[in-house]
């Protein structure tokens, strides 16, 4: 087993990671625990009693987070002339279409977010190879393949994420930043936590919200009471 840092151990005695808490709780306890000397980010695991194999029993979906991510979000908008003015208006880094899919078939990748316009799919589509192991690829499910690209930009900027159950079944998703009130942190994830519970699919059976953990970026774990926030 590894050996723990002087921060860790710091971080470790400041909580008893044996025990189970409130939203609240475990927000206060991972602002105490970071030792970054960065923003660090604040995460949420949510270990779902799904099975992703299974078509019937995906869960994916966006949620808008009410105080935002605490990120800056770079966007690519790929779209024809006629949409990039509005694009470009909404606050996207990026606007164009030819020359930015020729720099992504050369291996650039350089932003957080990608949307499109239908009309151009086609071209689009063939960088699926490259954006989707990335989690870049645009998808008209997560608003990111759409005709309002203003909009969806403005959403993806003002705290807008999309997220989807890995292969092991749990939800990994950003929501804020150490150096929000703990308030903020308690508000971002339990509007995220609510929209999985509102997602559960019919074929899934038992116990569907596991556990769910909330960390800091290099952070221990903290187990947070399912029962408190699965109502």
């Amino acid at each position: 087993m590894a050996k723990l840092t002087k921060n860790q151990k710091e971080a470790l005695a400041k909580f008893d990671h044996t025990s189970v808490y409130t939203l609240p709780e475990a927000a206060d306890i991972v602002k105490k625990i970071n030792y970054t000397k960065f923003d660090a980010s604040v995460d949420l695991d949510i270990r779902l009693g799904v099975d992703p194999r299974k078509a019937n029993q995906m869960v994916r979906g966006v949620v808008t987070l009410p105080h935002g991510t605490g990120k800056t979000v770079r966007v690519l908008v790929l779209c024809g002339p006629e949409k990039e003015d509005e694009a470009k208006e909404a606050g996207a880094d990026y606007v164009g279409l030819d020359e930015y899919v020729e720099k992504i078939k050369g291996g650039w990748t350089d932003v957080d977010v990608v949307i499109t316009t239908p009309n151009v799919m086609p071209k689009v589509g063939a960088l699926g190879r490259i954006l989707g192991p990335r989690g870049l690829m645009p998808n008209p499910k997560a608003g990111t393949v759409t005709m309002d690209v203003g909009k969806a930009v403005q959403d993806v900027k003002g705290g807008k994420i999309d997220f989807k159950v890995d292969k092991f079944g749990i939800v990994h998703a950003a929501v804020g930043k150490v150096s929000f009130d703990a308030e903020k942190i308690v508000d971002n994830a339990r509007e995220l936590i609510q929209t999985i519970l509102r997602l559960k699919p019919a074929a899934a059976k038992g116990t569907y919200v596991k556990s769910i953990y909330m960390s800091s970026t290099m952070s221990p774990g903290i187990q947070v009471e399912t029962k408190s926030v699965s109502v």
